[in-house]
C-alpha cells in the first residue's frame, strides 16, 4: 500500500511561515490542507495521514493552543475524510485515513521531567479525538525513543483496542534509534507490546530507512512500514532543501518492497511528485513476485555488567559504606589556564588528611577551566581523590555519555550529578543552554553506565563504577518540590547527597527528618563567611537561608580580619552542630582561601587521623 508524503514540506513550499503551528491550519485554513490531501490521492497515495503530527497538548502549548487538542485533531480527520470522499466520488479508487501521532516534543523519564503516566495521558487525549472523529487506523511515527513509542502504543490500545496501530521509529546515520536502541530491539519490543505494524520513517534518508527495516524484518512477523525523508536537507540560498529526486525515491520503493515491506511512503522533503514516481515504480513490480519472509529471530539484548560494591569503587564510596565521617573541600577551577594556586591548595589539604576535593563545573555559569581537567591534575599531582561536579547545562545526551566514558577511563571515580545554573546567571547571559536532561535524568544515565550500558541498552565493555552523588537544598523556598526531586534522585540511583551551604540547623534537621523514609547518606555543605557583604550576597543574590543572628554577628565585626575570624567561628559551630546528624561535611574555600577551610576542619581531622593511627 502506498502512503502519502510530507505535509509540512508542501505547506512550507506554499509560503506558510516555518514557525507557524501547522496543525492549527486544520481550523484556520482547512481548504489548504484539503488541497494537499487531494494532490496526494491524485498522485497515487492510498493512505492519507491526518495533519495532526504535532497536535498533542505539549506541542500545542508552545503556540497557546493546548485547549484545542480535541478540536484540531477532529478537524484533521474531517478534512482527510472529505478528501477521500471526493476521491471516491470521482471513482478514482479506494483510500484510507490514518490518524497521525507524532512525538510529544518533551523528554520523558528517566532522562526527562515528564513522567510516563503524563505522556500516556497526553497520547490518550489526542488519540481519543482522532478515534471519535473516525480514523481507519492510527500511525505513531517519528518516535525517537522506544519508551515513548510504547506509551503511545499502549494509549492507542487502551482507547481503541479494535483499531490497527502502526508504530514507526526514526534512526540516525548509524542506523540506531535516537535513544541508542537498535531497529531489531525496537521491533521486538513494539511487537511484544501489541503493535499491528512496525517500521521506520523520517531519519537521514532512504538508504538508512531501508537498512533499518531490513533489520526489523529479522525480529518481527508484523507488516513493515517505511517512509523516509527525501535525503538530508541542504542549505540552498538560505532555505533548507531536500535533494532526493522522485526517481531515487522510486528506486527506494522497489528495493524496500522487495525487502518485505508492505507500507511505503515519504516523510520530510517528499511531495506529490515523489509519490507519483513511487506509484509508477510499484506498478512496474511483477505482481506475482514472491517476497520471502524469514522467521523473526530474538533481538540481541546487551547483558548488564553490575558495578563493584560501593565500598570498592572509591575512597568516598568506602567511607560512606562503612559509616565513616567524610571530609571534603571545594576547589573552584581557575578562570584561566594557570592552576598552580588550586594545586597548591590541594596539596595542603592532602597533607591535612582531607578525604576528597570537590571541583565545581563552571559555577554560576562562569567560564572557567573544565572541572574534569582540574580533577585529573589534582589526582595526578597529589594522589587526592576528587569529586567531579557534572552539570547538564552545556551538553546534550551524546556529549554527556562521551564525557562520562572518558572520565571513567581517566580514573575519575566520583560524580556529583547537577542540573547546573542557567547561562543568564553568568557572565555570558546570551550563551545557549542545552539541558537535554536535568540532574534526575543525569543520575539515570550514570546508573546505566555503572551497569555497563549506554542509554540505548548497548554494552560499553564494562561498568564505569562511579560513586553517584547529588545535591540537596534544605533551605529552598519550595521545600515540597525539593523533597519530590530528592526522592526521584534517590529512586534514579543516587548514593549520597551534598547539601547547599547550611547556616540554619533547624532547616537541615527538618529536611533530614522529612527524608527519613528514603534517606541516603547526607554530607552537609559548610561555607565560611568572609564579610557582611559576602553574607548579604549569599542571602539576597543566591537566596541562601541565613538567620538574622548570623547576619548580626557578621555586621558587628569591625575589621576585615575580625569578619573572617567570625565567619570561621560560625562555620566551626555549624560543623559541630551538624556532625551528629550527617555523614560528612563539604567545606568551601571562598576566593581560594584554602587555609580557611583547613581551620574549620581542624576540629575534625586530628580526631580522624588519631582514629586511623589507632587502627
Amino acid at each position: 500500500m502506498l502512503c502519502d508524503g510530507a505535509m509540512g514540506t508542501v505547506l512550507y513550499g506554499r509560503g506558510v511561515f516555518i514557525h507557524r503551528c501547522y496543525d492549527e491550519l486544520n481550523l484556520s485554513d482547512p481548504s489548504l490542507i484539503l488541497a494537499i490531501h487531494e494532490e496526494y490521492l491524485q498522485s497515487g497515495a492510498e493512505l492519507l495521514e491526518t495533519n495532526t503530527f504535532g497536535a498533542n497538548r505539549f506541542r500545542l502549548e508552545r503556540h497557546g493552543l493546548s485547549d484545542k487538542v480535541a478540536e484540531i485533531n477532529a478537524a484533521g480527520v474531517r478534512i482527510a475524510r472529505e478528501a477521500v470522499a471526493h476521491f471516491k466520488e470521482k471513482q478514482a479508487g479506494e483510500a484510507w485515513v490514518a490518524g497521525a501521532i507524532g512525538p510529544l516534543g518533551v523528554r520523558l523519564e528517566p532522562l526527562g521531567k515528564i513522567a510516563l503516566s503524563e505522556a500516556r495521558a497526553a497520547f490518550e487525549e489526542q488519540i481519543s479525538a482522532l478515534v471519535s472523529a473516525g480514523v481507519d487506523l492510527l500511525i505513531v511515527e517519528t518516535m525517537p525513543a522506544v519508551n515513548e513509542a510504547r506509551e503511545a502504543l499502549l494509549a492507542a490500545k487502551t482507547i481503541a483496542p479494535e483499531l490497527p496501530v502502526a508504530v514507526m521509529m526514526t534512526v540516525d546515520e548509524d542506523g540506531r534509534c535516537l535513544d541508542g536502541t537498535t531497529p531489531e530491539q525496537a521491533a521486538a519490543t513494539l511487537t511484544e507490546a501489541g503493535a499491528d505494524a512496525v517500521g521506520c520513517n523520517c531519519s537521514t534518508g532512504p538508504a538508512t530507512v531501508l537498512t533499518a527495516v531490513e533489520a526489523m524484518r529479522k525480529a518481527t512477523h508484523l507488516p513493515l512500514m517505511a517512509m523516509p525523508n527525501a535525503g538530508m536537507p541542504r542549505a540552498v540560498e538560505g532555505r533548507n532543501i531536500y535533494l532526493c529526486s522522485p526517481e531515487y525515491m522510486a528506486s527506494f520503493a522497489r528495493k524496500v518492497v522487495k525487502a518485505g515491506t508492505q507500507f511505503v511512503g515519504g516523510c520530510c522533503g517528499t511531495t506529490p511528485n515523489h509519490i507519483r514516481a513511487m506509484k509508477s515504480a510499484l506498478r512496474a513490480l511483477d505482481a506475482q513476485t514472491h517476497i520471502a519472509l524469514t522467521e523473526p529471530t530474538q533481538a540481541e539484548i546487551s547483558a548488564e555488567t553490575p558495578p563493584l560494591p560501593l565500598a570498592q569503587r572509591s575512597t568516598v564510596g568506602r567511607l560512606i559504606a562503612e559509616g565513616k565521617f567524610v571530609t571534603m573541600v571545594e576547589i573552584v577551577p581557575p578562570r584561566g589556564i594557570d592552576s598552580a594556586k588550586e594545586l597548591e591548595g590541594a596539596k595542603l589539604l592532602t597533607a591535612l588528611g582531607v578525604h576528597a576535593i570537590n571541583v565545581p563545573d563552571s559555577p554560576r555559569a562562569s567560564a572557567r577551566m573544565s572541572a574534569q581537567s582540574l580533577c585529573i591534575q589534582i589526582q595526578q599531582q597529589t594522589g587526592m581523590e576528587t569529586v567531579l561536579h557534572y552539570t547538564c547545562r552545556d551538553r546534550n545526551i551524546l556529549s554527556i555519555q562521551s564525557d562520562l566514558l572518558g572520565a571513567s577511563s581517566l580514573k575519575l571515580k566520583n560524580i556529583l550529578c547537577l542540573t547546573g545554573d542557567p547561562p543568564k546567571l553568568g557572565n555570558y547571559p546570551d550563551a545557549t543552554a542545552v539541558f537535554d536532561v536535568d540532574a534526575i535524568g543525569l543520575v539515570n544515565i550514570v546508573r546505566r553506565l555503572n551497569h555497563g550500558l549506554d542509554i540505548g541498552s548497548n554494552a560499553i565493555g564494562g561498568s564505569t563504577n562511579f560513586t553517584i552523588g547529588v545535591a540537596a537544598n534544605p533551605g529552598v523556598p519550595d521545600i515540597e518540590q525539593e523533597l519530590r526531586r530528592f526522592a526521584w534522585k534517590v529512586d534514579a540511583g543516587a548514593e549520597y547527597a551534598i547539601t547547599q551551604p547550611v547556616f540554619d540547623m533547624r532547616l537541615l534537621e527538618r529536611f533530614l527528618k522529612r527524608i527519613e523514609s528514603f534517606r541516603i547518606p547526607v554530607i552537609a555543605g559548610i561555607w565560611p563567611l568572609t564579610s557582611l557583604r559576602n553574607a548579604e550576597f549569599m542571602r539576597n543574590d543566591l537566596r541562601v537561608s541565613m538567620p538574622e543572628a548570623v547576619m548580626l554577628r557578621m555586621a558587628q565585626a569591625e575589621t576585615p580580619e575580625a569578619a573572617r575570624a567570625e565567619g570561621i567561628c560560625i562555620a566551626q559551630e555549624m560543623l559541630a552542630e551538624a556532625r551528629p546528624m550527617v555523614q560528612g561535611v563539604q567545606v568551601s574555600a571562598p576566593f581560594g582561601r584554602y587555609t580557611l577551610a583547613a581551620e574549620i576542619l581542624e576540629s575534625v581531622l586530628p580526631r580522624q587521623n588519631a582514629s586511623a593511627a589507632g587502627q
